[in-house]
């Protein structure tokens, strides 16, 4: 039968990262969101937690500077770490995949034992840029362990750095991305890839059967919501965390009778 990497962010303590063990989530991830307030305790807490369990550490940092990043590897120790600019082809990019390449295989020569997850950005069907995404991927494939598609905010009117919910960075814009990009990546990828981008209990299964994907991740889908049904970060809904692995389950039981 085959495994599916069931994905979860963002998980911040101890006690979510229990609870989300106990659930059956096999990658479970956390995120630094300032490089001035980098060392956080109660997220080293979380991965040292994680790592006496049978599930694997994520760690997002929100910075790419080098130093920043193999300081925050040292006090860390993640089983992974994740990069995710918003990439595109536009303007300087070839300068910027350029130095992030750089940087990952700075991280793989000072950390061999840490593997290297890459966002590749992917827009939603109907864009005019969506086809990058196999080109980025070709480029960042020889330093990289682990793809994951994620959704690409597309405005004309703004920049891409300017779209994304974090600037600078592609994520959590709890909107799907082209699933036939996604899949056409999961077809050419020699390396696993993850599929992101408003993964919810509701359409796991069907993104799973349309993608084929190594694993599914989920944010802001799986997060508890407040009184108008909006998204909490760094608070998650356990019922649903629950409802999403039982989906990735029966459709890796579809996928294995295939």
């Amino acid at each position: 039968m085959t495994n599916i990497t069931v994905q979860i962010y963002e998980v911040q303590t101890p006690y979510e990262a229990e609870k989300l063990i106990a659930l059956g989530v096999d990658h479970i991830g956390s995120v630094i969101v300032s490089r001035k307030s980098w060392k956080l305790p109660l997220i080293r807490d979380t991965i040292r937690l994680i790592h006496g369990a049978e599930s694997l550490s994520s760690l997002i940092p929100l910075f790419s500077d080098i130093d920043s990043i193999l300081r925050t590897l040292d006090y860390y120790e993640p089983d992974i770490v994740h990069f995710c600019e918003a990439l595109t082809f536009q303007n300087d990019a070839c300068e910027t995949c350029a130095e992030l390449i750089s940087l990952q295989e700075k991280v793989r020569e000072r950390f061999p034992e840490i593997k290297i997850m890459r966002s590749i950005p992917i827009s939603q069907p109907g864009t005019t840029e969506h086809m990058a995404a196999i080109e980025l991927a070709r480029l960042f494939e020889p330093v990289s362990d682990y793809f994951l598609t994620d959704t690409l905010l597309v405005k004309e009117s703004m920049s891409c750095s300017d779209r994304q919910p974090v600037r600078g960075f592609v994520g959590i814009t709890g909107q799907t991305c082209d699933w036939d990009v996604a899949a056409k990546l999961v077809e050419s990828s020699s390396i696993p890839v993850i599929l992101a981008g408003g993964i919810a209990p509701e359409n796991v299964f069907d993104s799973i059967m349309h993608v084929v994907p190594a694993g599914v991740d989920s944010c802001t889908k799986t997060n508890a919501t407040d009184s108008k049904g909006r998204s909490i970060r760094f608070k998650k809904d356990f019922s649903r965390v629950k409802r999403f692995v039982e989906e990735v389950r029966r459709a890796e039981k579809c996928i294995g009778h295939k």
